[in-house]
């Protein structure tokens, strides 16, 4: 499967105000540019729209059509990721420099030029909360890929040798390896389990949700799923204990554009110490470091970090 990140390098031209977590505000501002930027036809419902299977904006942003005949997949997985600025601080002035990172996900990569002229658009449309009413404006200065430069405002043309990363699934080296991981939620983990939202984070409850993320975006993204034993995967999880944990529950809200409403966003927050045999999981952690988990990861939520050592 084919992966880019991308890094988004932006300064402020006013005064702004963005919540503590910024990524449902930048997800939003995106995909009203990138409908700007794609959308011929103009009207508000993309499924009644002769084009939507073509259309850039209805694929990622509403997507209309599922790129996968997988019937276990009600809803694929959005192809991209929008990884908000890391830094909890709410107010900029002008010239202020934030960074984000824009991760996608197989073909979708080829489009790359349409999100940095979304982008582009959102930042001329401004972004936040409204200060002597309007919203902050802000330039995008350059993108990165692999610590290279391939694109700047100054020369506004993209390098031509752009690759991202082919992923395939790793075979783990310490199969058997017993030890502690420390896992460190960086952004709310919304996780379900029979329907229901989740309050703890058992390792079994955390395997089955890293085998749905990957299986589900190599399937939909990629060459197909990965060969794995999903069942014995599960099962032996449960051999795997909590030593320690400081996790609670985040609650925080946010305002949907496209149904008008507020909507509360919860998710498990802190850090969780595990214990046991978890050699085998370490692909599957490293994969779902960059990918991350649970619902609503297209505007950064479920990220997380981690550290490993054999005992």
């Amino acid at each position: 499967m084919l992966f880019g990140k991308y890094r988004i390098k932006c300064s402020l031209e006013q005064r702004a105000q963005f919540p503590m977590f910024k990524g449902s505000t930048f997800r939003g501002g995106f995909g009203g540019a990138l409908k700007k930027v794609c959308c011929t036809v103009r009207h508000a419902d993309c499924a009644r729209c002769l084009l939507a299977a073509r259309c850039l904006y209805s694929r990622t942003f509403e997507q209309i059509s599922s790129p996968t005949n997988n019937p276990r997949l009600v809803m694929p997985p959005r192809p991209y990721i929008i990884r908000p600025p890391a830094e909890t601080k709410c107010h900029y002035l002008a010239g202020d420099q934030f960074d984000f990172d824009l991760l996608l996900f197989g073909e979708t990569n080829e489009s790359l030029p349409y999100f940095i002229y979304a982008f582009e658009t959102m930042g001329r449309a401004g972004l936040g909360k409204k200060i002597e009413g309007q919203r902050a404006k802000y330039q995008l200065d350059c993108v990165e890929s692999q610590g290279q430069s391939i694109y700047s405002a100054q020369d506004q043309q993209l390098a031509n040798d752009i690759r991202g990363v082919t992923l395939q699934f790793p075979n783990p080296e310490n199969e058997c390896a017993c030890g502690e991981l420390q896992l460190q939620i960086l952004t709310p983990l919304r996780l379900k389990f029979e329907n229901h939202l989740q309050a703890e984070l058992p390792f079994q409850l955390l395997v089955r949700a890293m085998l749905r993320r990957v299986s589900s975006l190599f399937d939909t993204y990629g060459s197909g799923e990965p060969d794995l034993d999903y069942t014995g995967l599960v099962k032996r999880a449960a051999d795997v204990t909590i030593k320690q944990s400081s996790l609670s529950w985040y609650d925080w809200q946010r305002y949907s554009n496209r149904q008008e409403s507020k909507m509360m966003m919860g998710g498990i927050s802190g850090a969780v110490t595990f214990t046991g045999p978890i050699g085998e999981y370490l692909p599957l952690l490293e994969l779902c470091r960059e990918f991350h988990l649970g619902k609503q990861t297209a505007f950064g939520l479920g990220q997380y970090d981690y550290q490993w050592q054999a005992l």
